[in-house]
């Protein structure tokens, strides 16, 4: 790097696969291994399938909606995808060729997802008459988008699709929102409990940190899970998957050539024209990216994809998805990127440049690097653009992600509003590597071994482990001292299923990152772990028992930060090879060297401990402390929920010790809970002064 651009890595994951080929392995009904998953739980009115991109869940799907058309008594199948061009995956296929019993049909005039213009909503409504046709039709699966049902719904009603199955592909554009259309309607497919509901998911959280379903609609759903960490171990050809961060002063325009590596497929996603890194010209930058990798020769007239020859002398193929001035020239860009025939063709084209599309069901299995200016509002987003390269293909062997952010500048007058790029960029840096870890399975100290987890050689109980490894399901098992444990079955589903989604509301809380990273002299650990994640775990499960949402968000804690303490613990090794298996071996080599896991101490790790490490690196240091002042001089008073929460946790603190906090502790947490009963106590005075008053005045 130059001085134009500076990795700050905030924090980077960096994972190497096993590359067993189980993840594509078919049995003999032709299902891969998260098929057959999904497939098992097919007799479930509600069914919510979790899995990652290129994982096959429209496949899946397709095996679950045959077998409740045809054995559970399901009368239609209507697939509903968010854009058009996703309703490909849901095409007629012949799936007998592969062993099942019966083939996924879907008559042309039923995929109104080739109705040209559909995404427009005023054509996605002159849709509805056709969605009546076919429920008033002999045929049984219709394939539509998201629009075209909503307004199916609100025009045919709830009633129409008794006793159909209501199949919803990324389902993370549903939300609890009662602005959310589509979220109301399934909140209603729900309450009237006549119709099957299976939600396909690549990532269970939104951008805006507002939940999915309601807790109580979401308790409904058995949930099936297939983790990226399976889905990556198992593939034959991808090795290394990177992902990075990277600051850059002046344009990004000329600091693209210093993370755009024209030997690798590449989707460069250039910044929205409305961001802080755009020039306001997207026509121009793209021209401008094609200058700085080459020279270019002029458009493909059957493809429509540029040729820009390389300095080395070598030719790519770029295409562009910016320019949207010729629908006509543009649509041969479309068609030939999507062009069946070309599918397995590694070299048909080499970069694709993009501003809002090849995101969410784009399917280019060679994508090597996602490649990204300008940080985007989404987490899901995120994700959704790195699911572009993680597909397997072969000759693939590694794949990468990079977000290129443009660097606050100390000398602008907002700063703070430019940092906020970097707090988000971390928060989907810590979301990916939970996404990317495998999965904990927490046990209270001395509760026994877990079958198939492997303890190695020192074996379970000996003193010298308590951690194991499932190399199948890609799982952990670990004993904490003093861990709660949930007490209810929707308690047990939220531990065991929704960890990396609580996790997701935790980072994108701008307050909590905001204390974690820049007023750390001012905020112990346990106001990040306990008084924060408390009210996340509080805010999103509101009718839990006390000591289910204790549970929950000790659960959290404990996973977010031991991802945290095992990279840094891999990370110390001297070998790159070693390094690379952070995710697995870091686990163990933390565990080993902290024999006595206790949920005393990963209260006291600060999430944000290895961003900041990284950040304090790289951030000029006049921004930095002008950064830290400004959030410093924001802080606030303790609210009565926190001075609430913090009184219960005294009480729980004189049980434990026969003594209650000492304002006058050396211990800044023990300190902290005595300064929260002394505020806890003024808010219960204070309210019954009031009392008194109005009594008072009303008697008056």
């Amino acid at each position: 790097m130059n001085d134009t651009t500076k990795s700050i890595n905030i924090p980077s994951v960096s994972i190497a696969t096993a590359r067993t080929g189980a993840s594509k392995q078919i049995d003999s009904l032709g299902m891969r291994p998260m098929q057959a998953r999904a497939y098992s739980r097919r007799g479930e009115q509600y069914l919510l399938i979790k899995s990652p991109p290129a994982s096959g869940k429209s496949r899946a799907l397709m095996f679950i909606a045959l077998d409740k058309l045809h054995k559970q008594g399901v009368t239609k199948a209507i697939i509903v995808v968010p854009e058009r061009s996703i309703g490909g995956s849901f095409a007629s296929e012949k799936l007998t060729e592969y062993g099942f019993w019966a083939d996924w049909d879907v008559k042309p005039q039923w995929n109104l997802c080739n109705a040209p213009g559909v995404d427009d909503p005023a054509v996605a409504k002159s849709k509805v008459k056709a969605v009546g046709e076919f429920l008033n039709s002999e045929d049984r699966v219709l394939v539509c988008t998201h629009a075209t049902f909503r307004f199916a719904v609100d025009e045919l009603w709830v009633a129409s699709f008794d006793d159909c199955l209501v199949a919803v592909d990324e389902f993370h554009h549903v939300s609890a929102d009662p602005a959310n259309r589509l979220g109301q309607q399934l909140t209603q497919f729900i309450a009237r409990d006549k119709a099957h509901i299976v939600a396909m998911t690549g990532s269970y959280f939104r951008g805006d940190a507002l939940p999915v379903l309601a807790p109580q609609d979401e308790a409904r759903f058995e949930t099936v899970t297939y983790t990226y960490y399976e889905q990556l171990n198992g593939y034959a050809h991808l090795k290394s998957l990177e992902l990075g961060y990277y600051f850059y002063s002046g344009s990004y325009l000329d600091a693209i050539t210093k993370v755009l590596d024209p030997t690798m497929k590449t989707i460069l996603h250039i910044p929205n024209v409305n961001s802080r890194e755009s020039t306001k010209d997207k026509h121009r930058e793209v021209e401008d990216i094609m200058s700085a990798i080459g020279e270019w020769k002029g458009a493909d007239p059957v493809t429509g994809f540029h040729n820009v020859r390389l300095h080395d002398g070598r030719t790519v193929k770029v295409a562009d998805l910016v320019d949207d001035s010729d629908d006509a020239a543009r649509s041969k860009v479309l068609s030939a990127l999507k062009d069946p025939a070309q599918k397995n063709n590694r070299d048909h084209v080499d970069i694709i440049v993009a501003l809002g599309m090849a995101k969410e069901g784009f399917d280019w299995i060679w994508c090597e690097h996602a490649l990204t200016v300008g940080y985007r509002s989404s987490l899901t987003e995120i994700i959704q653009i790195i699911g572009r390269a993680t597909r397997d293909a072969p000759g693939k062997t590694r794949a990468r992600f990079t977000n290129l952010i443009a660097e606050p500048d100390a000398t602008q007058s907002l700063v703070v509003d430019a940092v906020n790029d970097t707090l988000k960029a971390i928060a989907a840096s810590l979301l990916m590597e939970q996404v990317l870890a495998p999965r904990f399975d927490f046990s209270p100290k001395n509760a026994g071994p877990r079958e198939g987890f492997d303890y190695g050689d020192a074996g379970y109980g000996s003193g010298d482990t308590n951690v194991g490894f499932n190399v199948k399901t890609g799982q952990f098992h670990l004993e904490i001292n003093g861990l709660a444990m949930p007490s209810t079955p929707e308690a047990m589903r939220v531990c065991r299923e929704d960890l990396n989604e609580v996790i997701a509301a935790f980072v994108q809380d701008k307050a909590t990152v905001e204390r974690g990273l820049f007023d750390r002299e001012n905020t112990l650990p346990e106001e990040l772990t306990q008084l924060r994640m408390g009210k996340i775990v509080r805010d999103r499960y509101p009718d839990m028992s006390d000591v289910d949402q204790e549970a929950v968000r000790q659960h959290a804690v404990a996973a977010l930060n031991l991802v945290q303490e095992m990279k840094k613990s891999a990370t110390k090794e001297t070998s790159e090879e070693r390094a690379n298996t952070s995710l697995v071996d870091g686990v163990r080599k933390f565990a080993m060297d902290v024999r006595d896991l206790d949920i005393d101490l990963i209260n006291r790790i600060n999430p944000f401990d290895a961003a900041y490490a990284v950040l304090a690196k790289s951030m000029n240091e006049s921004t930095l402390k002008q950064v830290q002042a400004s959030i410093s001089g924001k802080r606030v008073n303790l609210t009565i929920d926190e001075a609430r929460d913090l009184a219960k946790r005294a009480v729980a603190f004189k049980r434990e010790r026969g003594r209650a906090p000492d304002i006058t502790s050396q211990d800044g947490w023990e300190k902290k809970m005595a300064e929260g009963v002394a505020a806890f106590a003024r808010f219960v005075a204070q309210e019954k002064a009031q009392q008194k008053a109005q009594k008072s005045a009303a008697n008056g």
